[in-house]
């Protein structure tokens, strides 16, 4: 059967395939539409396939919300390139999955990507943009969320892509409070709302690897500490011109000792961090190390801790989130936060777009 234009025209329309791929279809399917159909389709899966080891790290994160706004969905999707993810189609997809997130019944990915989208599977329509676009791409992740009030923001273009759901009555001034939140998480990212949201094991966990840190840092312990551990470090350990070092500078009463390890040698500061470490239990018994690594973890749990942060917008530079939101409406709490930062954790792999170019000329 003839290949016509028309036809070619009408299958391209149909798959959004090339229109010479179009038209390879067609002959080899001797003109039989639907064949031609499965057939780029095949060729697809094909093409996709031979891409899906190539890391996608970058891409897009949007939202949605609902008609009442009391449900949002916040979606990730990665491509190669930045350049594919400025793509019309490739916007309108992620666009799309963004409002197909707000029916899904679950946050997993695989249960997701098995649901209904354009007549197909999420995953069907997600090999054929592969095949079409010519880059590998992954739905990363989504979530969904429900409450009182929800704000967003989306920050670059959609780089950073950030829910805060919130109990209380929707006023405008709750919204608005909720929307500077939003903006707060994207810039500061916490990885808790409170306190409260740690576990007692990853409190502990903290504890103990700020208490190792202030002991590999052995020049920032209380000076008794600090000056036990160099008298022993003196009596056994140093090397000569170290210790020439040390009694040089302790002599000289001008000498601001907090400038001493830059005198001394990397193998002088290394032995006094191993001591410290080998004298961990005595060490961690001083009241005032105590009190050191509790006010370092208190400063730690302020960083990774919403509502203990300063408000990015605190006019006096002090105020925190928790006294900001208290502000607007005491009634007001965070019940959740998601924030999604594109390629987030991804390793990306540096490629040689030249070797790259000629992989494909050669048909690779």
């Amino acid at each position: 059967m003839a290949v016509t234009a028309s036809m070619v025209k009408e299958l391209r329309e149909m798959t959004g395939a090339g229109m010479m791929d179009c038209k390879k279809a067609l002959v080899e399917c001797d003109g039989d539409m639907d064949k031609a159909v499965d057939y780029l389709r095949e060729k697809g899966l094909a093409k996709a396939a031979k891409k899906a080891g190539r890391v996608a790290a970058e891409g897009l994160v949007k939202i949605a919300f609902s008609d009442d706004c009391k449900t949002a969905a916040l979606v990730e999707v990665n491509s190669e390139t930045d350049f594919v993810s400025k793509n019309e189609e490739f916007v309108a997809f992620v666009d799309g999955l963004a409002k197909l997130a707000l029916t899904a019944e679950t946050n997993d990915i695989e249960a997701f990507k098995a649901m209904a989208y354009e007549d197909a599977t999420v995953a069907e329509v997600l090999t054929a943009k592969i095949a079409k676009i010519g880059e590998n791409m992954s739905i990363r992740r989504i979530e969904k969320v429900s409450g009182d009030v929800i704000a967003s923001y989306v920050h670059g273009g959609g780089r950073i892509g950030v829910l805060v759901v919130g109990n209380g009555e929707a006023t405008d001034e709750v919204k608005t409070a909720l929307t500077n939140i939003a903006m707060q998480v994207a810039a500061m990212n916490p990885q808790y709302v409170s306190r409260n949201d740690i576990s007692a094991d990853e409190l502990a966990k903290i504890k103990v690897i700020t208490l190792e840190s202030a002991l590999n840092d052995p020049f920032t312990l209380p000076k008794p500490i600090l000056n036990a551990l160099i008298e022993k470090a003196v009596a056994d350990g140093w090397s000569a011109e170290d210790v020439a070092i040390y009694e040089e500078k302790k002599n000289d009463k001008s000498f601001n000792f907090n400038y001493l390890p830059n005198f001394l040698s990397q193998e002088a500061k290394a032995k006094l961090a191993e001591l410290a470490v080998a004298d961990k239990a005595s060490i961690s018994e001083n009241k005032i190390f105590t009190g050191l690594v509790e006010g370092r973890v208190s400063k730690q749990l302020k960083d990774i801790c919403l509502l203990d942060q300063v408000y990015v917008r605190a006019e006096d530079g002090k105020q925190t989130v928790a006294k900001y939101l208290e502000s607007v409406d005491k009634e007001l709490s965070i019940a959740k936060v998601v924030r999604f930062e594109v390629g987030e954790g991804i390793e990306k792999k540096e490629e040689n777009f030249a070797e790259e170019v000629a992989k494909q000329m050669a048909g690779n």
